[in-house]
């Protein structure tokens, strides 16, 4: 039933290819994605490092984290977990032992489109985490919610399986199937890019805006 179902986890990204976007920028691969398909309104919660994985999707109601202890159960290494909380953030979605049990999975990170709490262990940690907010107040565990569907996070539609790649900057998402074309243009501007940082340290830079 539509707002309360349960689908089997989606094919993850080629390892090979989530190493290769660990090494991307997100305002380059943004750049690349036609300035459009980021999301925004989140922050980083952690202390360093960076999110690349394939999304496994979570859309719960205002509050309720039911649906993500039940997605805890199913994730597997390499998934990033991208929660749809609409945004709310008067109730924490995740904490300390949700961090702890999605470590021991092997996910690799969370995105939150809601408020998180136990920040004081997310700053202290290199396990990704990005939400829209905090908050001490505890959630419900009644439902209903979904996993492994389209969710919307902070404008951006996220689908089950994309891949997902955060750093200080913020986070981008994109189907698997444009990655290997997205990769070798991002490849191209970050070439780019080196050789104008070349010609500004060495004073050959000439500005193209006038």
């Amino acid at each position: 039933m539509i707002g309360d179902r349960r689908n089997p986890p989606p094919k993850t990204a080629d390892p090979a290819l989530i190493e290769a976007f660990g090494t991307m920028a997100t305002a380059i691969l943004s750049d690349n994605l036609a300035r459009l398909s980021g999301v925004v309104g989140l922050r980083q919660f952690h202390r360093k490092g960076k999110l690349v994985g394939s999304a496994f999707t979570v859309r719960t109601r205002s509050g309720d984290n039911l649906a993500i202890h039940q997605a805890l159960g199913q994730v597997r290494p390499g998934d990033v977990i991208v929660v749809d909380g609409g945004g709310d953030t008067s109730r924490a979605l995740v904490g300390e032992i949700m961090k702890a049990i999605a470590e021991s999975r092997g996910a690799v990170g969370f995105v939150i489109d809601g408020a998180i709490r136990d920040t004081a262990v997310f700053a202290a940690a290199d396990f990704p985490c990005y939400a829209r907010g905090y908050t001490h107040r505890g959630p419900y565990k009644n439902g209903p919610g979904e996993i492994n569907v389209p969710v919307s996070i902070g404008g951006l539609v996220i689908e089950p399986g994309d891949i997902v790649v955060g750093d200080e900057d913020g986070i981008v998402a994109f189907p698997q199937s444009v990655a290997p074309a997205l990769l070798e243009a991002a490849r191209a501007q970050a070439a780019k890019e080196a050789d104008i940082m070349k010609t500004i340290s060495e004073g050959r830079y000439q500005n193209e805006y006038g």
